[in-house]
């Protein structure tokens, strides 16, 4: 999926992901998992980056789901969890992604300038809702 970096992309993205994750036959909680990292990769694209639009890649194989969303400008800083006040409206989103998946990671993207930010969940079949 391609779709510009702005705020109406992540609802469209999540939209989007859960009708290719209930084709696939997922998991409910794999389901509500991957929608979680799909939200969040996307906002820090949309939030962190100067993009004009990005790529949302759904990959299941070999009992693995594996989400990427790549931008097209990296920042000079690499995405890392932060440790957010209690107080804080953000910064949690990383924190969030590690806590569903079994690995994450970030790697330049193969062509251009950007960046893709990657996150595997264990994939298991059943109706998604």
């Amino acid at each position: 999926m391609r779709l510009p970096a702005i705020a109406s992309s992540v609802g469209a993205v999540r939209t989007a992901a859960r009708e290719r994750l209930r084709a696939w036959g997922m998991a409910a909680p794999v389901c509500d998992d991957a929608l979680l990292v799909v939200s969040e990769l996307v906002t820090n694209v949309i939030a962190h980056t100067f993009s004009d639009h990005l790529e949302c890649r759904l990959r299941a194989e070999a009992g693995q789901l594996r989400i990427e969303v790549e931008d097209q400008m990296r920042t000079g800083t690499v995405p890392a969890p932060r440790t957010p006040a209690p107080d804080d409206h953000g910064g949690r989103g990383l924190l969030l992604v590690g806590a569903v998946s079994s690995a994450w990671g970030v790697e330049d993207a193969p062509h251009g300038r950007g960046r893709t930010v990657w996150a595997e969940l264990p994939s298991r079949t059943e109706e998604c809702r």
